[in-house]
């Protein structure tokens, strides 16, 4: 369950108050629902940040993993560096828990590498265009993470 925090040289800019606002905007929804909101299926997930100790929630999209599991990408819009949730998996991988749907389901995260990460990254892509162009527009690997349900 490494977690290699990798962070480009080039990219976007991090998501901003619009962004947050709009997540704000779209928590209850998805975790009331299995419907897709702007095409995206979405999930909301709780993680415990790293420097506070505190509850942090984040919609995110989500795409079929193994296992009734699911993946997510820490793309960031194509950011330079990842996003404050991966950063809070990488500290804490088995304190999250995924909420959709009505449920909320205690998970474990775990990044991809390799050809696992290449498979799923050609899976996810080919679902969600946007995925593609955030790999262009930042050098740093996007990292995969896979969130299996605790036992």
């Amino acid at each position: 369950m490494s977690f290699t925090h990798p962070t480009g040289t080039r990219g976007a800019r991090q998501p901003g108050r619009l962004y947050r606002w709009m997540n704000r905007l779209i928590l209850g929804r998805a975790r009331r629902t299995d419907a897709t909101t702007m095409g995206m299926n979405l999930l909301v997930l709780t993680t415990i940040g790293r420097k506070s100790g505190q509850a942090r929630t984040t919609p995110l999209a989500w795409f079929p993993g193994p296992d009734d599991g699911w993946l997510v990408v820490a793309s960031a819009g194509g950011a330079t560096a990842n996003p404050a949730w991966y950063l809070n998996l990488a500290a804490h991988p088995d304190e999250v828990t995924v909420e959709q749907g009505g449920r909320k389901v205690a998970v474990t995260a775990e990044e991809l590498h390799g050809d696992e990460r290449a498979q799923a990254w050609q899976r996810i892509t080919a679902e969600a265009a946007n995925f593609r162009r955030y790999e262009t527009t930042t050098d740093r690997e996007i990292p995969v993470i896979r969130l299996t349900p605790k036992a």
